[in-house]
């Protein structure tokens, strides 16, 4: 049972299931100074992680290169197909709160000369959604293994119920067995008086009969 306290624990720690994973925007500060960017917030996850999972993200699409440092994802001549032909630099920084097990993750892009900005909607859009998708995924991977966790501890707790309940079954037929044998026993133990006292009555009357053929014997001279 302290196990499974403590999973509890660690799933719902820093995060709340009603809470949705939201992406706002504001200025943030990145390598390249401070930068127009958008920001949300993944839950149970470090900086390590997020930062290995996001460089993926970004390599799925054509680059020059994708690289780290510091916390901080550098996407190099990254091409957006719905932005068409012209690549852009994506840069993504981490900031892991180890206390409440969040990932603040904000992400700037430089279309080429100026930075990506609330006026640009529609590409203001797609990098709001993959955040979004990519802060859920990231969120629900390790509380779904939570989940597996538990219901591993569940399914192991409900055998060893079937165990007990099956043990129970035994000893109670072990019982039902004993009184049987115990009834059993004792009309035998019955039965064995009544023959015994028969037996003696028979030994009696055979004791009469040896007593006239002695008296015929001895009365022979």
């Amino acid at each position: 049972m302290k196990k499974i306290l403590t999973l509890s624990a660690i799933t719902f720690a820093g995060f709340s299931f009603s809470q949705s994973i939201n992406v706002k925007d504001g200025n943030e500060k990145f390598s390249t100074g401070s930068q127009y960017a958008l920001t949300t917030t993944i839950y149970e996850s470090t900086a390590d992680e997020a930062v290995s999972e996001w460089k993926k993200v970004l390599k799925d699409f054509k680059n020059e290169k994708v690289k780290d440092n510091d916390n901080e994802v550098f996407g190099d001549n990254i091409l957006i197909k719905e932005w068409g032909n012209n690549p852009v630099d994506v840069y993504t920084k981490f900031e892991e709160d180890k206390k409440t097990k969040t990932v603040k993750m904000s992400t700037a892009v430089d279309l080429g000369g100026t930075y990506l900005t609330s006026s640009d909607k529609d590409k203001a859009k797609l990098i709001e959604k993959m955040m979004k998708d990519f802060a859920i995924k990231m969120t629900k991977e390790p509380i779904a293994a939570l989940v597996k966790v538990a219901e591993k501890q569940q399914a192991k707790l409900e055998d060893d119920q079937k165990d007990l309940e099956k043990d129970n079954k035994n000893l109670k037929e072990d019982i039902d067995n004993y009184n049987k044998k115990i009834k059993k026993a004792e009309d035998d133990i019955k039965k064995n008086e009544d023959d015994q006292v028969k037996k003696k009555t028979e030994i009696e009357t055979q004791k009469k009969e040896v007593e006239v053929v002695k008296k015929k014997l001895d009365a022979v001279n």
